[in-house]
C-alpha cells in the first residue's frame, strides 16, 4: 500500500488513507490475467496495529476491475495484497502480533483481545495460526511422558432434534501430555476424560517416538493406566510424587481419627 494522507481523527488516533501500490493486485485471482478495464472503487477499513502509541484507522481505497479473459468465470474482482487478502478485515501484522502476544508474551486471549481491540474468536484463530508455525510437526523424543487432566469451563450440550437426546458438544475435561523430564512442556491436549482419548493420542504418535518412551507418569487413575498399557505396553507406569504424598497424608489422617 501507499500512504496518500494522514490526519488526526480527533480522538487521539490517526486516520491513514492508503491506495494499492502492488501491480500484482491487478491480476485476476481466477485466471491470473492482468486487468486493464476499471469498474469502480471501494473503500475498506482493515484493522492494523497502533503506530507511535496512537491507534491507527486505515482507509484503503482499492479498485474493482473487469477481468479481460473471456473464458474466466470471474467477471470482476477487487484488488487484494498478501498483507490483506480477500475477505480479511485485519492485516497480517496485526494477526501475528495477536498470536505472538499469547504464545510468547504470556497474555490470555481475553487480555490480548482487549489490548488490540479484537474479539475472542479472532485472537484464538491468530493464536492457533502462530502456534502452528512455532511448534514442531511432531513431539520431540523423551523418555518420560506425564499425563493429567484439567477442567476448563463448563460442558456444552445440544439436543438432537431427531432423537430428542442431549449430546455433548464440548467436554469440560481435557487431558494433557507433557514432557516429564526434559522441560519441553506440553506435547498435546485432547478433549475428554477416558481411556479411549488417551490411547488414541498415544497411538497416533510416530513409532520411533513411542519406542523412546520408557516411563509414563500419571495420577492414581486406573483409566490412564489401562490406556498406557494398550498404547505403550513396554513403558513403565509410575505415579507422580504429589499423589503419593497426598495419599500418605490421607492415610495418616484416617489413622489418627481411628485412634
Amino acid at each position: 500500500m501507499s500512504v496518500v494522507n494522514v490526519v488526526d481523527d480527533g480522538a487521539g488516533g490517526s486516520l491513514v488513507h492508503v491506495v494499492t501500490a502492488d501491480p500484482a493486485a491487478r491480476a485476476c485471482p481466477g485466471c491470473g490475467v492482468f486487468a486493464t478495464r476499471l469498474k469502480d472503487y471501494r473503500t475498506t477499513r482493515p484493522r492494523h496495529l497502533p503506530c507511535g502509541g496512537r491507534p491507527v484507522a486505515v482507509h484503503w481505497r482499492k479498485a474493482r476491475w473487469y477481468c479481460a479473459e473471456t473464458r474466466c468465470e470471474r467477471g470482476s474482482f477487487t484488488e487484494q495484497i498478501p498483507q490483506v487478502t480477500a475477505g480479511m478485515r485485519t492485516t497480517i501484522t496485526l494477526r501475528r502480533a495477536a498470536g505472538a502476544a499469547v504464545v510468547d508474551g504470556g497474555r490470555t486471549i481475553v487480555q490480548t483481545g482487549r489490548d488490540l481491540g479484537l474479539s475472542w474468536p479472532v485472537v484464538h484463530r491468530c493464536f492457533i495460526s502462530f502456534a502452528a508455525t512455532a511448534l514442531p510437526a511432531e513431539p520431540e523424543a523423551t523418555e518420560a511422558v506425564g499425563i493429567d487432566e484439567t477442567r476448563r469451563g463448563k460442558p456444552v450440550w445440544k439436543q438432537n432434534p431427531d432423537t430428542g437426546k442431549w449430546e455433548l458438544l464440548a467436554d469440560a475435561w481435557h487431558i494433557g501430555f507433557v514432557d516429564a523430564i526434559g522441560g519441553r512442556g506440553l506435547f498435546g491436549q485432547v478433549e475428554g476424560r477416558n481411556a479411549a482419548c488417551v490411547a488414541a493420542w498415544l497411538t497416533l504418535q510416530p513409532e520411533h517416538w513411542k519406542q523412546h518412551v520408557k516411563y509414563v507418569a500419571i495420577d492414581l487413575c486406573a483409566t490412564f493406566r489401562a490406556a498406557v498399557r494398550t498404547a505403550l505396553p513396554d513403558a513403565v507406569v509410575v505415579v507422580d510424587c504429589f499423589h503419593i504424598v497426598q495419599l500418605a497424608q490421607r492415610c495418616c489422617q484416617l489413622g489418627l481419627r481411628v485412634v
